[in-house]
């Protein structure tokens, strides 16, 4: 399935040497300690909390509109402690969604509206449907579809996922074009 164009404003996003290609109306909470890849696409009011941890994501992720990663935390008799949130390369992330995972694998795709716990762990290759809410500490395998609130395995992927989302992320980033001028 061919995605359609979707056209963005040119002067809401600032593109990057490596390809990112980031809104400049999303909230990126310490800069310095997040690291996209290369052509990662961040769309408008996603909120990135790199202020709290380290947040690295791989090539060809994309983060959709109200979007919020937030590194992980463990609670301690002493107070709380952050931990650094990594994601794999051609990961999607659905508008609205809220993901504190310690580990999103490579080739993953979460629907609309999830809540991925924190310290969840996402293995290469699965897929989270919409409006799915992963309990802290989940571990999804890899090849696993997950739905339902609570979470729980609803299906298993085809071997061919990862070569499915490289198409979907790559496409994705390709036909998110700026708007065409009209003279």
């Amino acid at each position: 399935m061919e995605l359609q164009d979707s056209y963005y404003d040119k002067s809401d996003y600032v593109e990057t040497a490596s390809g990112n290609k980031v809104c400049r109306r999303t909230v990126l909470c310490g800069s310095q300690n997040i690291i996209l890849q290369g052509k990662v696409i961040v769309q408008a009011e996603a909120i990135i909390r790199g202020d709290l941890a380290n947040v690295r994501t791989g090539r060809y992720c994309i983060i959709s509109k109200e979007a919020v990663i937030r590194p992980p935390y463990k609670k301690f008799s002493k107070g709380v402690a952050f931990f650094p949130l990594n994601m794999g390369d051609h990961v999607y992330i659905g508008e609205k969604s809220v993901v504190s995972a310690a580990v999103i694998g490579n080739y993953v795709y979460i629907g609309k509206n999830c809540v991925i716990g924190r310290r969840c762990e996402l293995k290469d290759c699965c897929v989270i449907e919409d409006n799915t809410i992963l309990s802290p500490e989940t571990v999804v395998p890899p090849f696993s579809r997950f739905g339902g609130s609570p979470g729980t395995q609803i299906g298993t992927l085809p071997e061919v996922q990862a070569d499915i989302m490289v198409d979907y992320t790559r496409s994705y980033y390709q036909h998110f074009q700026p708007n065409k001028i009209i003279l």
